[in-house]
């Protein structure tokens, strides 16, 4: 086990190129590979910190597939680096299934801190956060109220992952479900067009009804009281 390589998960800014690390454009640097959830927008990052790595693609359809061909480069010895396209591999991201096998196989896991999108959108709502749920992306269709009719009593504040396509329709729910309180959405987050709208439910749906709704949404839902 001594001969054996070493696996790296590097946090990718969410936006903003700036917020990448030393340590992470380090490891990239000296990685013999970097896994790439998609190797065309991981390109522009590593260009613009002038890393030559080779990148191979590594991402939700391909993962079950891949994972065993990345094990058996550990275990010869290579260091590999996963990145996925913004923010920390394993957090509604690829990266768990590999975790999981290299740790069983005896092979060190590095995870370096870094970019998380519901970090900053917590901490800038005003709600506490010294305990919260993190629920990532609801199911699109089956199980999609059934999550959300189980935070009915969760007193602590709930962060939630959402597209812009289905933003309204998870602020309706939220509202039909567990009824009117307060709740943060932000978008864009460290982005040239970064927004928080902060109010009730209602407010924030009918804010954005009346606008072009575009970006990636990090929605922070106030906890039952």
């Amino acid at each position: 086990m001594s001969d054996y390589g070493k696996l790296y998960l590097v946090p990718t800014p969410i936006g903003n190129l700036g917020d990448m690390t030393f340590r992470s454009v380090e490891i990239l640097k000296s990685a013999d590979l970097i896994l790439a959830e998609d190797t065309r927008t991981s390109g522009v990052l590593l260009k613009h910190y002038e890393i030559t790595t080779p990148v191979q693609s590594f991402h939700a359809h391909n993962e079950h597939k891949k994972v065993d061909q990345v094990i058996e480069k550990l275990k010869s010895g290579s260091l590999i680096a996963q990145v996925s396209d913004a923010g920390t591999p394993g957090i509604s991201d690829p990266g768990f299934l590999l975790v999981r096998a290299a740790l069983a196989e005896g092979i060190a896991v590095d995870s370096l801190p870094g970019a998380t999108a519901f970090v900053p959108a917590l901490v800038k709502s005003g709600f506490p956060c010294e305990r919260f749920v993190f629920e990532g992306f609801l199911p699109h269709k089956k199980g999609r109220q059934t999550r959300i009719n189980a935070l009915k009593e969760e007193p602590r504040t709930t962060i939630f992952y959402e597209s812009p396509h289905r933003l309204l329709k998870t602020l309706e729910q939220l509202l039909e479900i567990l009824g009117e309180r307060q709740v943060s959405v932000s978008r864009e987050l460290t982005k040239k067009f970064e927004e928080t709208i902060t109010g009730t439910l209602s407010e924030v749906r009918k804010h954005f009804e009346e606008k072009s709704i575009k970006g990636e949404f990090v929605i922070v839902l106030e906890g039952t009281k």
